[in-house]
């Protein structure tokens, strides 16, 4: 070790922040008053003025991944044959699965909206996809909805999201409006082409509130920008949450031609349209791959919760797997809100544990809350999942709800909807549609209505139904005609 001062003050420095991160992953600092120096190549040092609890019980930084429309059963590790995601396929075996998780809407702003908000999506203005153009644009996230930055921020995290936003494009509805301390990413929804990062021929890249035009495939930046973040907070004492965001594997389905050579290679007879799918969705993991790579060389993947899923169902159109479930985007049968999912924690969630507990999107700001030591100081829908993930039996007594809204000729700016309560779930799968009761104990594949049956159901959860809908049409969903100034 001393022979490794006598290269100089450079090398010193270098071998201190080693030292500072190895210290972070042992103990928590809740302040640190310059603990080290270097002088003519000696380290000295200094009085720590107060120290936390081991690690184990200080807070994990957390790192929340989301993908978009990446379907139920387009994870190897959840039974795709024709696909390879090593690195969510080890996620899944270090941590632990959830068979029964559930994005909040078939479509991408309001699971978005839910999982920053802890609430039913309509309930903070978010019924349906929040759009560019104000015609066809179907929610607005109201400005005084709480997200998650707020708790987190009040016991010390510092918080930021890489990657798609979707939830407003301009003040008050930012990242950075929403209390966010860091934004890298796309403000839009879909990207027209995953090389130029545009939609309806705009430029939505931010950092921050400012423009920004990189070059390369859109699932490479996000990961990068990913990396740079969680590197920046290395030698920090002070927690994280990162959001990290792909808009992959949403159409349009662009993956390099690299990785689209060797499926098609590798999976003789797949059909061309599948195998796009497929080549995107290796690429994609393959930059969720370098983002844990990169927690494990900067020291933090010890101490840091990793939760991963999709924001809704795979698309018809391209293909998408949704396992055995019926259905896919925008539906409300299984298969447009059923979504792989896995939490890991090193030395607190079992590797290679399962759960069946129905959880959804909302249930993950309660459950970051928590694991953070936050308090929660408002009513909202989820439930922390937490004693789950940590080996603790949980189960659920509620009514969950599924709205969607929509424009164009089939749904005509009308919403629609999915209740379950138990086994039953009630659905009407477009707003001109009878409602159907499936009871997915007996029938898991929604292929048997059985309304005519139990119109006791059926109308139970008709009024609970009722009963939502009115609570929610107290919020919103279109932005007032009254301008904001952005600078305010």
């Amino acid at each position: 070790m001393f022979g490794l001062f006598r290269t100089g003050k450079d090398t010193v420095n270098a071998f201190v922040k080693k030292m500072c991160a190895g210290m972070r992953r042992k103990m928590s600092f809740r302040k640190l008053c310059c603990p080290f120096f270097v002088t003519s190549g000696v380290l000295v040092l200094l009085s720590v003025t107060s120290v936390a609890p081991a690690a184990s019980d200080s807070p994990p930084n957390i790192l929340m991944i989301l993908t978009d429309d990446q379907g139920w059963g387009d994870v190897a590790a959840y039974g795709a044959k024709d696909l390879k995601t090593p690195a969510l396929d080890s996620l899944i075996a270090t941590g632990m699965r959830f068979d029964n998780f559930y994005a909040n809407c078939p479509v991408c702003s309001p699971t978005r909206a839910a999982l920053l908000s802890g609430m039913v999506p309509d309930k903070v203005g978010v019924p349906g996809v929040i759009r560019t153009h104000p015609e066809n644009n179907w929610g607005f996230l109201h400005p005084d909805a709480t997200l998650l930055p707020k708790p987190l921020k009040s016991v010390g995290y510092h918080t930021a999201i890489i990657g798609k936003w979707h939830l407003g494009l301009e003040a008050p509805s930012r990242p950075i409006d929403h209390g966010f301390d860091h934004f890298h990413g796309f403000l839009g929804d879909m990207m027209d082409d995953y090389w130029s990062h545009t939609r309806h021929e705009q430029h939505y890249m931010r950092l921050n509130t400012v423009d920004v035009r990189p070059e390369g495939h859109a699932t490479d930046i996000f990961s990068e920008w990913a990396t740079e973040y969680i590197s920046s907070r290395a030698d920090t004492a002070q927690p994280w949450f990162c959001y990290l965001a792909f808009n992959a594997p949403h159409t349009p389905v662009q993956p390099p031609q690299a990785y689209l050579e060797k499926v098609l290679s590798r999976e003789p007879g797949i059909d061309p349209v599948r195998a796009e799918l497929v080549a995107f969705i290796e690429h994609l993991d393959a930059g969720i791959g370098r983002v844990i790579e990169c927690l494990r060389k900067t020291g933090q993947a010890e101490n840091t919760l990793i939760v991963f899923t999709s924001d809704n169902g795979g698309h018809k159109g391209s293909l998408a797997n949704c396992g055995p479930h019926r259905g896919f985007k925008q539906e409300m049968y299984e298969g447009g809100i059923a979504v792989p999912f896995c939490a890991v924690w090193p030395g607190h969630i079992e590797p290679g544990s399962r759960s069946d507990l129905v959880a959804l999107t909302s249930d993950l700001f309660p459950t970051f809350c928590e694991a953070a030591g936050a308090t929660i100081e408002h009513k909202i829908d989820g439930v922390s999942i937490l004693p789950t993930l940590l080996g603790k039996k949980q189960s659920f007594d509620r009514t969950l709800f599924w709205v969607r809204r929509e424009g164009g000729q089939l749904y005509q700016g009308q919403d629609y909807y999915a209740v379950r309560r138990g086994p039953w779930k009630l659905l009407q799968n477009t707003p001109f549609e009878k409602f159907q009761l499936f009871n997915l104990s007996d029938d898991p594949l929604e292929s048997i209505d059985v309304s005519n049956k139990h119109r006791p159901i059926v109308r139970e959860l008709t009024e609970a139904l009722r009963r939502h809908v009115q609570a929610a049409a107290q919020v919103p969903w279109q932005q007032s005609t009254v301008v904001v100034d952005e600078h305010e």
